[in-house]
């Protein structure tokens, strides 16, 4: 064997190659064990005295495990593109709608459903009956429902 030649095995028999040649193949060899084996088993650490200091856990991981994970950490967080743009465009749709109400229609409406006022709260602030209270909302609903149609 010359001087700076170095032999790999490959493909079932010994190839003769430089030693730039042997340093890459033999780096590229030992990533592959690494990934191959070393990931994929528990591994010691030992003290200054020797003994088990702590083992450290196989990096290799199921697919089974990640899906159930990962369906877990994601599970009805993100909302569609679709849908958020469906709902603006209600939302804009609607804030119109109320905007071609009265003042006091907007503030009756928004009493009830963003404030979260009963129809009896409402009806005692004005100084009406609940009935009085819960007719003039169904008008107001029916007037929001025909600017939708």
């Amino acid at each position: 064997m010359d001087a700076g030649k170095k032999k790999i095995w490959v493909r079932g028999q010994f190839v003769e190659v430089t030693d730039e040649v042997y340093t890459a193949y033999m780096r590229g060899d030992r990533k592959m064990r690494y990934f191959e084996a070393d990931l994929k088993s528990e591994r010691p650490v030992y003290g200054s005295n020797g003994e088990i200091k702590q083992v450290l856990p196989s990096r290799e991981d199921s697919l089974d495990r990640l899906m159930e994970e990962n369906a877990r950490q994601f599970a009805a967080a993100a909302e569609s593109v679709e849908d958020v743009v469906i709902r603006k465009l209600a939302v804009d749709k609607l804030h119109t709608a109320l905007m071609q109400l009265t003042k006091e229609e907007r503030d009756f409406i928004c009493a009830l459903f963003f404030d979260e006022k009963t129809e009896s709260e409402v009806a005692k602030g004005l100084g009406v009956s609940q009935q009085a209270v819960h007719k003039r909302k169904n008008r107001i609903l029916k007037k929001l429902k025909n600017f939708f149609e």
